[in-house]
């Protein structure tokens, strides 16, 4: 360690003791009066993960966990805890299977094709040390998205904490049962009643060879196998799997593609949350396709206070309580988590740097960026200059953000899910009669817009190619149908957040094909339903029908 003091300077002058043992001497300040030694601070980081966790328990033993993985601090310190919660030396084992997926973003951020190569270089280092199933994904594979990532799925009923209860219980006896089997055995004279009489003694396993059915008859169980992670040294020894192998490098017409999409947005701003946005969507579908029912992200307590702040100016004041929560249930059959959100940035640079946990350095769409060149840029300074002064402006903010609350408008939580943002996914608080507000307002508007009309002298072709929908089109004839055009079908179906961004994209053609896909069949839909509405019966029909 380097000489420089981790202390301020008005507490280099008197001899200090740790405020938890009180015995060792302190090597990190967190607050003005909270100095830990070494052994204290880690038992209380550490702490801290596992209380998130044990609190909340949703995530059950024996499922597959997604760890989103940057390269950067929180995000590595994440992933360190989950390989010690899962180690033979951990007092309360983690029981979850994790797997770690990396977005390569070199693309949207300008850097070289050699600059990409040395990044993942380092990433696969870093991975293959840790042992877990990754999954590497360059960015450029957005333009290859089914539109199903931008639907709502139902999620498994995970039950209450009784069932959690009971699931740990089961897990724990599944553990045990091999455990007290060799006990068994390795006693001399003793025998399984419920086996053959004909079964070797330990003393007679352990003299002659076993042969290939005895080995086959010993394999470990599933829940043995998930429940121990592979060691460094056996990482490099096997060969990798299909799940620890990345993913096609991207072609040089998508690489074209992203970077045309993204230079044609006009502010930084919305450059930040269009990849923000393509993020989600890409570890969202990774999940899916791969059986993840969960997702972890390394956002800190840092993080989410400033998220909230910018979120509130972006007009994402309604869904706050989903971007800055531990759960985030957005996508129904994969649930966001954020374990890290009890940790402050200090802390994180505190841990790596006392314990050693390797980080990769990658630069952002807004690195070396101006103060004022973005929202998030501009609170973020904003943030941290005043918990400069004020050190308890993050604590503050965040402690806000804990009493916010999920619940739909009307309390109709048992009701089916309604509409829902194309892009951010979150549920469309949509209410015609109350335009006061300014997205009740631009969905009135856009409701009342009329189709452009074309020109006198323009051929009168049909709109809508036949197939879809109809075996001739939707147009009924050589007259165009009363459709809008594609860019107010799809701000409609956009929250009032995404709406404001998408006024600093020009045009709708660089987007992905899965989004504007999405978005017609979705027009379609509401169209088709809307025609048939009259002949729909209602409950209150049937009702009235049933009386007379």
């Amino acid at each position: 360690m380097c000489s420089c003091s981790l202390f301020p300077p008005c507490l280099q002058s008197r001899e200090l003791k740790c405020v938890k043992c009180s015995e060792g001497l302190p090597v990190v300040v967190i607050r003005a009066g909270d100095a830990f030694c070494r052994d204290c601070f880690k038992a209380f980081y550490v702490h801290k993960f596992r209380a998130v966790l044990g609190k909340n328990r949703l995530i059950f033993p024996g499922e597959k966990v997604l760890l989103a993985w940057s390269g950067g601090p929180s995000s590595s310190s994440m992933i360190w805890q989950v390989l010690e919660g899962l180690s033979r030396d951990s007092a309360k084992r983690l029981r979850f299977v994790p797997g770690v997926v990396y977005i390569d973003e070199g693309a949207a951020c300008g850097q070289s094709l050699e600059d990409r190569a040395k990044t993942l270089a380092e990433m696969k280092l870093i991975l293959q040390t840790v042992g877990f199933p990754w999954h590497i994904v360059a960015l450029e594979e957005v333009f290859g998205l089914p539109p199903s990532v931008l639907r709502y799925l139902d999620q498994e009923p995970s039950g209450t904490k009784g069932a959690y209860k009971a699931a740990v219980d089961s897990f724990l006896q599944q553990q045990h049962a091999p455990a007290q089997g060799e006990e068994q055995l390795s006693q001399p004279g003793s025998q399984d009643p419920q086996s053959p009489a004909g079964l070797p003694t330990a003393a007679q396993t352990k003299a002659q060879p076993p042969t290939a059915a005895h080995t086959e008859a010993q394999a470990p169980t599933a829940a043995q196998t998930e429940a121990q992670p592979p060691t460094a040294a056996q990482t490099k020894a096997q060969p990798p799997t299909a799940a620890q192998t990345e993913a096609q490098p991207p072609t040089a017409a998508q690489t074209k593609a992203l970077s045309r999409l993204f230079n044609s947005v006009k502010t930084l701003t919305a450059k930040e949350e269009l990849l923000q946005t393509l993020r989600t969507h890409l570890i969202l579908h990774v999940a899916r396709t791969h059986g993840y029912s969960k997702v972890m992200t390394g956002d800190s307590c840092t993080r989410l206070a400033i998220k909230l702040m910018t979120s509130l100016a972006l007009g994402r004041g309604a869904f706050l309580a989903w971007d800055t929560g531990f759960s985030d249930e957005r996508h129904g059959d994969v649930v966001v988590v954020r374990p890290m959100r009890d940790h402050t940035l200090k802390e994180v640079a505190f841990y790596n740097r006392l314990f050693a946990v390797p980080s990769v350095f990658t630069p952002a769409i807004d690195t070396k960026a101006p103060e004022k060149s973005s929202i998030h840029r501009l609170m973020e300074a904003f943030m941290l200059r005043l918990q400069a002064q004020f050190p308890s402006t993050v604590s503050t903010v965040y402690r806000t953000s804990e009493k916010l609350v999920k619940a739909p408008r009307d309390g109709n939580a048992g009701g089916p899910p309604g509409p829902r943002c194309l892009l951010c996914m979150c549920a469309l608080d949509i209410d015609t009669a109350d335009s006061a507000t300014a997205f009740g307002a631009q969905t009135s508007h856009l409701s009342q817009m009329q189709p452009p009309t074309p020109p006198a002298e323009a051929p009168t072709t049909p709109c809508c190619s036949a197939g879809v929908g109809r075996a001739q089109g939707c147009c009924r004839g050589a007259e165009p149908c009363g459709r809008e055009d594609p860019r107010v079908s799809v701000i409609e179906q956009l929250c009032y957040g995404c709406r404001v961004n998408m006024k600093d994209l020009p045009s709708l053609d660089p987007l992905p094909p899965y989004i504007l896909t999405e978005a017609q069949l979705r027009s379609q839909r509401a169209s088709i339903l809307q025609e048939i509405q009259e002949y729909l019966i209602d409950s209150d029909d049937e009702a009235q029908t049933g009386e007379s």
